[in-house]
């Protein structure tokens, strides 16, 4: 069996078996400690965040494009979010929104941050489609662009401290099942995610324009559209993601979501999703993301510092990478 075919069949169990041996090795390694009940708990919630980011990032990839903001985006989002609720919004004379600290904040602050990041998603989508900006540019701007005014809206201070209900959300569990209610959140957004990309016309224009873009114009799909849609969803996510993490941490900092966007891409390429578009799966991403936690939350209990981790989450990257280009040669 030639090298690359051997790697095509294997790749959609490889990386299940890394993460299961790369959890009995922390388990072993830390005494037990990282399957601790208080630790997996930990670890999940970290994990919730970047999946739902990295789902966004799959519909992206799988189109052949990037979104290199969404990290900034989680930031803006959060912010404004956030001081909505602990300020009220003010437009010219009139209050539009009056502080809230009602368990009514949570879904407030949930539609204000999906709009943030609907407004940034459909701002990289139309540079990229009407003027024709390489997606890796257009979202290099935004990135700037968000994360500026995350420093502007709030001066460059966390905004604290937020209402009781939304810093109880974030520490909260689904009732009489234990599970967090971020990691529910995230795993109904995985659940939304493979429908849309595995059972609906969305899902297949999607993987028609990353794997070739052109037939895929000449086959009636308004490729203009179906990006802006992509770019609209991967912003809401972001949006999302920076309301949730805004209650776990119980602030709305806009220092925060710094690198998240390579966690993001590095969750869904480990996950399969391969950069040259036209192929990967949102259940993919899930395990990639757990794979980015995992490694993450074992250094950590190990005691590696924060530089080797940087190290060692590059070579496995880098080692995806590889064996995606591996199984795409004939």
């Amino acid at each position: 069996m030639k090298l690359a075919s051997y790697f095509r069949s294997t790749s959609q169990y490889g990386i299940v078996i890394f993460l299961i041996l790369l959890s009995i090795y922390f388990a072993y390694a830390t005494d037990g400690i990282f399957l601790s009940a208080r630790n997996i708990e930990n670890v999940s919630r970290q994990i919730a965040i970047n999946t739902i980011l990295a789902v966004g990032l799959t519909f992206v990839i799988i189109s052949g494009g990037i979104d290199l903001s969404v990290g900034s985006v989680l930031a803006l989002a959060g912010v404004i979010s956030m001081k909505v609720l602990c300020d009220g919004l003010v437009i010219g004379q009139s209050t539009v929104i009056h502080p809230l600290s009602t368990e009514y904040a949570i879904i407030l602050s949930a539609v204000i941050a999906l709009l943030v990041g609907a407004i940034a998603g459909a701002f990289n989508g139309l540079v990229i489609t009407i003027f024709r900006v390489a997606p890796f540019v257009a979202t290099l701007g935004m990135m700037t662009i968000a994360r500026g005014l995350a420093y502007v809206y709030t001066d460059g201070r966390p905004v604290s401290p937020l209402p009781r209900s939304v810093r109880e959300f974030g520490a909260s569990t689904i009732p009489h099942t234990g599970i967090p209610t971020l990691v529910f959140i995230a795993l109904l957004v995985v659940a939304l995610g493979h429908l849309m990309l595995a059972r609906m016309k969305f899902g297949r224009h999607v993987y028609a324009i990353g794997g070739n873009e052109e037939a895929a114009r000449l086959s009636g799909i308004n490729v203009a559209q179906s990006k802006l849609k992509i770019y609209v969803l991967c912003g809401m996510l972001a949006g999302l993601g920076g309301m949730l993490l805004a209650t776990r941490l119980a602030s709305g900092d806009p220092k925060s979501g710094t690198m998240f966007e390579l966690n993001a891409i590095a969750a869904a390429v480990l996950g399969g999703t391969s950069l040259m578009g036209g192929r990967g799966t949102v259940l993919g991403t899930l395990i990639g993301a757990l794979v980015i936690g995992v490694l993450d939350n074992g250094l950590i209990l190990l005691g590696v510092s924060a530089f080797y981790q940087m190290v060692a989450k590059g070579f496995v990257i880098l080692g995806a990478v590889i064996l995606d280009q591996l199984t795409r040669r004939p």
